[in-house]
């Protein structure tokens, strides 16, 4: 089993993500985004198939205890697209919905903001995430006040989950 994510500089993202991982002891609950989380089929975000031309397969992404992370688009066409830089996660305040900020280092440099949820009830742990280019675009990030679908006012509305 293997945890599973995306961050795209592109535009917000709201991402829905199973957790799976060889070794049970790794999985993490509550606000612990540690691990590498999938994203396939239908939990890819519409709105990233649009933008990618309903091209991608699978979604890699991995948070590490040092503030890396490293996400790997796997596409059906055979290319990948490789997305990596550092982040930091903190309470929201609101329920079990933890703020990230991001900042991406390649393939391009991007602060990226927004919102997650990591659901440990089912099986495998189940990931809700949000999240929007920041610098040098007028995108507004989501808020736990507001919740999921909130970037830009919820101009994006669930086409936006992940």
């Amino acid at each position: 089993m293997k945890k599973v994510i995306t961050f795209f500089a592109l535009m917000s993202l709201m991402f829905t993500l199973k957790i799976y991982s060889n070794n049970p002891a790794e999985i993490q609950a509550d606000e612990d985004i540690y691990g590498t989380w999938l994203s396939t089929g239908d939990n890819i975000a519409p709105l990233l198939q649009t933008i990618f031309s309903d091209n991608i397969d699978s979604i890699y992404a991995t948070f590490t205890a040092d503030l890396t992370y490293y996400v790997r688009q796997a596409n059906k066409d055979g290319t990948e697209l490789i997305y990596e830089g550092v982040f930091v996660k903190e309470a929201g305040g609101v329920g079990n919905i933890y703020k990230i900020t991001i900042e991406q280092s390649a393939p391009a440099i991007a602060t990226v903001e927004g919102i997650y949820e990591i659901n440990v009830t089912l099986s495998p742990d189940f990931m809700m995430y949000e999240v929007v280019q920041t610098s040098g675009t007028p995108n507004v990030p989501p808020t736990p006040e507001a919740g999921f679908g909130s970037t830009n006012g919820g101009a994006f509305g669930s086409t936006n989950v992940q």
